[in-house]
């Protein structure tokens, strides 16, 4: 965990979210408090792509419960092969907030080529590829699957890089590896240990069968994201969009969601398959309050990257 002083400056990064108003690390009470907890003990830092969430706590846990178990906990893989998966799929989904994050991740794991690589868009070897145990393969699919998540709640609500703006060109890189230290692996990261947060799931994850902790994880999570109160006409054009979608992002136009009238249903769909079009014109339409945005988002995040991560086929590119 981070130095007190550190933790506190990490904290006040919550400043930088936009659309939202995070709960402090002071005023958080109950669920968002024992998450914020977990949080700083497990990833190092009260890191704002988890924390945005925090208007809405059971979607908190669930983010966190999908990070977690993918990412942080230990087993078959290592956490430089996870690192490397979160930034290739990253890359892919246009978030370079979450691509230069993971950087550095890569960078204090000693992955240094392979972080500079995936920033300048060349190609590296994929860990999903070639042949894997089925554990193996879980644990990378739960992470991919984790920031397709994340990577579209970042491009919402976070800006494109992790360092606020006040901090001048000549001391970022002194910053990133500052940041890079607080981001590698804890000594005892035990499997499943956040799944207390949430109450047992009902979901069926066919690709997370070789590892019962992540396939319960992500059962956790789909079952609070599918409770969640999203109007059905936005549940309907979503599925129906995403059901022949091939992961393939639309392109710079935003005409594709033009036809639509309903102002949530253009937001869940922009979410889903182009989260970097995502403005402040888009959000305002929608007209929701903080709990509401970030459930809406976190719904449609959650609903394409499942979508993403049915169609995915591991690329090194």
């Amino acid at each position: 965990m981070a130095p007190a002083l550190v933790r506190l400056a990490l904290r006040r990064a919550l400043r930088e979210v936009r659309y939202v108003r995070p709960v402090s690390f002071g005023r958080a009470t109950g669920l968002v408090r024992d998450v914020y907890g977990r949080l700083e003990r497990d990833f190092g830092m009260l890191a704002p792509p988890v924390a945005l969430h925090s208007p809405s706590p059971d979607v908190l846990a669930a983010s966190w419960v999908m990070l977690r178990e993918s990412l942080v906990a230990s087993g078959e893989t290592s956490r430089a092969d996870r690192e490397v998966v979160a930034t290739l799929v990253s890359r892919e989904n246009s978030c370079p907030y979450c691509v230069e994050v993971h950087g550095m991740a890569l960078d204090s794991l000693g992955r240094s080529s392979e972080a500079s690589a995936i920033a300048e868009g060349r190609s590296v070897a994929d860990p999903r590829a070639g042949t894997l145990s089925p554990g193996a393969r879980a644990e990378l699919t739960a992470v991919a699957f984790a920031f397709h998540y994340l990577n579209r709640m970042v491009s919402v609500f976070l800006g494109a890089s992790p360092l606020p703006s006040s901090v001048p060109d000549s001391a970022r890189a002194k910053a990133k590896a500052v940041l890079g230290r607080f981001l590698r692996p804890v000594e005892e990261a035990p499997p499943g240990d956040s799944l207390d947060l949430l109450p047992a799931g009902s979901g069926d994850f066919a690709w997370a069968v070789g590892n019962p902790v992540v396939a319960d994880a992500f059962s956790r999570a789909s079952t609070a994201f599918g409770a969640l109160a999203v109007s059905s006409a936005v549940r309907e054009v979503v599925a129906r969009e995403l059901s022949t979608w091939d992961g393939s992002p639309p392109g710079l136009s935003r005409s594709w969601v033009d036809s639509f009238d309903d102002p949530g249903v253009r937001l869940a769909l922009v979410v889903a398959k182009a989260p970097y079009q995502v403005d402040d014109a888009l959000v305002a339409a929608a007209g929701l309050g903080d709990r509401e945005l970030v459930e809406l988002v976190g719904w449609a995040g959650f609903t394409a990257a499942a979508r993403a991560v049915s169609v995915a086929s591991p690329r090194g590119r």
